[in-house]
């Protein structure tokens, strides 16, 4: 349950977040280093 709940999400993030793996993280804004970090945080749990 808990698994294919995250996956869903990691989906949804793909679709609709930006994705900054070609961007500097130190000129990054809070907000996108936050972005950054969430869709860490679902694909990690989307992988336990």
């Amino acid at each position: 349950m808990k698994k294919s709940f995250f996956k869903i999400l990691v989906r949804l993030n793909k679709a609709i977040l930006p994705s900054y793996y070609d961007h500097d993280l130190s000129k990054l804004s809070n907000l996108q280093k936050a972005i950054i970090g969430y869709r860490y945080w679902a694909l990690t749990n989307s992988l336990k």
